[in-house]
């Protein structure tokens, strides 16, 4: 990194005309015990009472909105520095990290330099090797200094309620996956634990103010994010640009040498490995840790029935905070709900096991088998969310019982690709040609750049 100055407490990264400050773990953590049991009572309070929610958000949010603009209350907008985020700076994945690899590689943005925010930046020390990246913490007054400086913002989540982009900012919402479950505006009952139902539907009516543009993989989803969003009712269905998801191009150009090293990295050996990859519930929330998942598998019998010859990957959702404790069962449940990219995952899998997750939708590219372990059913399609898709259009087999899934994982073993699993590929994979960052890039950048 051109500039790159140290000393004990911070480390200064200099980018084109940028400084940004990136304050070292040690010191960020110092205040953690006050802010998480602070965090804790306002989230008990918050669950219970929707006024104090509402109020409680609406005044924090206003406070930060003044604080981004006090910090660069004159700063210029940089037309060749790009702003990336994944899951509100949870990691260094998804499509962002495609379509930024992209660009590293690409001759035509030789010239354009990148900032890229994290919760933890000192896991990401390795992105600062390339002199035209920098790194700045997430929610800090460095990473107001990016959001106001970048002419793009690409990211795959939410931007935080107080983050709205400048007139001359573009701002990529990539999104993270085609929709199996409902959202936003097409939910149509039940609240979830920190959200009433119009609650969710300010947000995104609030995000699709700030998006120039949401990426979709297919006229599916394009439909469903024109609802969701609101943005047929509010005539912003120009925004959607249906090019496919640059997170894909990989899965498309993967080789058998690369699958190889993976698997070899991933300690799988000769076994078949099941990625286990479930989603979140929205009625699962621990205050002061944010959303959680209680497993609903018996990894025990599954490792009587199983272990001789398979593996487990185990991937929890990003949105969940508890951690699992999987030391009973080594070399047959592998935790890996800390790996960056799950597109290494899918492509070191034999099969996938999930429930109501989008994985399944990018995992068809590469025509491996896909069993949906959907042990609450009943309650989730009814109570909890609700889905887009008839059950029967799902390109796997439904378990709702740990026999049964049991038996799915075995007869996986003779499964072949049939036509009902292409037909559901072309269907929502059409522009998963490998090329999708490359016509994403041009639209967003070339175009208005």
């Amino acid at each position: 990194m051109t500039g790159l100055q140290t000393d004990t407490n911070t480390q200064q990264t200099v980018c084109g005309q940028l400084t940004f400050e990136r304050i070292h773990a040690n010191n960020a953590t110092r205040n953690m015990g006050i802010g998480k049991s602070f965090k804790k009572l306002v989230f008990d309070i918050a669950k219970k009472n929707k006024a104090f929610r509402i109020a409680f958000r609406s005044s924090r949010d206003a406070v930060y909105r003044a604080k981004m603009t006090l910090d660069e209350p004159f700063a210029g907008i940089d037309d060749k520095l790009v702003y990336f985020q994944t899951f509100s700076g949870r990691s260094y994945g998804d499509s962002p990290k495609a379509l930024y690899e992209y660009m590293l590689n690409a001759e035509e943005y030789s010239d354009y330099r990148f900032v890229w925010c994290f919760k933890e930046p000192e896991k990401y020390d390795f992105l600062l090797r390339n002199e035209r990246t920098g790194i700045v913490r997430f929610r800090t007054r460095e990473d107001n200094k990016a959001l106001r400086r970048a002419k793009y913002w690409i990211s795959n989540y939410r931007m935080l309620n107080y983050q709205f982009p400048r007139k001359g900012q573009i701002y990529l919402q990539c999104w993270h996956g085609t929709p199996l479950k409902r959202l936003g505006y097409d939910i149509q009952e039940g609240d979830n634990v920190m959200n009433s139902l119009s609650e969710v539907r300010e947000k995104y009516r609030s995000d699709a103010k700030k998006f120039s543009h949401i990426l979709s993989p297919s006229p599916f989803a394009t439909e469903k994010f024109a609802s969701a969003w609101n943005l047929s009712e509010t005539g912003q269905s120009d925004k959607i640009i249906e090019e496919g998801y640059p997170r894909n191009d990989r899965l498309v150009n993967v080789t058998d040498e690369e699958t190889s090293a993976l698997r070899q990295e991933l300690g799988i050996g000769d076994k078949k490995a099941i990625l286990y990859a479930p989603t979140w519930r929205d009625n699962q929330h621990t205050s002061g840790e944010g959303y959680t998942y209680k497993t609903e598998i018996d990894f025990d019998m599954l490792r009587r029935e199983l272990g001789d010859e398979y593996m487990i990957l185990f991937r929890a959702h990003y949105l969940v905070a508890n951690s699992f404790d999987f030391a009973r069962y080594e070399g047959f449940v592998r935790d890996v709900s800390g790996y960056e990219d799950i597109n290494d995952l899918y492509i070191a899998s034999d099969m996938l096991v999930t429930d109501y997750s989008s994985v399944f939708f990018d995992y068809a590219n590469l025509r491996k088998p896909i069993i949906f372990y959907m042990y609450d059913l009943k309650e989730y399609a009814g109570e909890i969310r609700g889905f887009y898709l008839s059950l029967d259009e799902l390109p796997g087999a439904i378990a709702e019982e740990e026999d049964a899934l049991i038996e799915e994982i075995r007869a996986a073993e003779s499964w072949q690709v049939n036509e009902a699993y292409e037909e559901f590929h072309r269907r929502f994979n059409p522009k998963d040609d490998g090329k999708a960052s490359e016509r994403v890039l041009k639209k967003i950048i070339c175009l208005t750049g």
